[in-house]
């Protein structure tokens, strides 16, 4: 069986501070930008945000408790995006071998 080469991964990195803590490659059909998102905001909670951080990062904008750490921003015409600050978790669009 011949595997295809020119398909689509998600290639997902974690980092802290310039050191990756975590790789993975996962087919693109597998997950849509909308669950990416929510993933890659449970990889920055549990690499290194604290329970009240977490709370803070769900708040109402402009409470007292409110935090921006798991805000997810978007880069690129290929969907790019990143969160966290440090540890701080990658994903992007790829074509090739997985």
């Amino acid at each position: 069986m011949a595997v295809n080469k020119n398909k689509f991964h998600w290639l997902i990195r974690g980092f802290d501070s310039m050191e990756i803590i975590y790789e993975r490659k996962v087919d693109a059909g597998q997950i849509t930008e909308g669950p990416m998102k929510d993933l890659l905001r449970a990889l920055v909670a549990k690499a290194g945000l604290t329970f009240d951080e977490i709370v803070g990062a769900y708040a109402s904008k402009r409470t007292k408790i409110a935090n921006t750490l798991l805000q997810v921003q978007r880069d690129g015409p290929y969907p790019s995006f990143m969160c966290g600050s440090n540890p701080h978790f990658i994903a992007r669009i790829e074509r090739g071998k997985r």
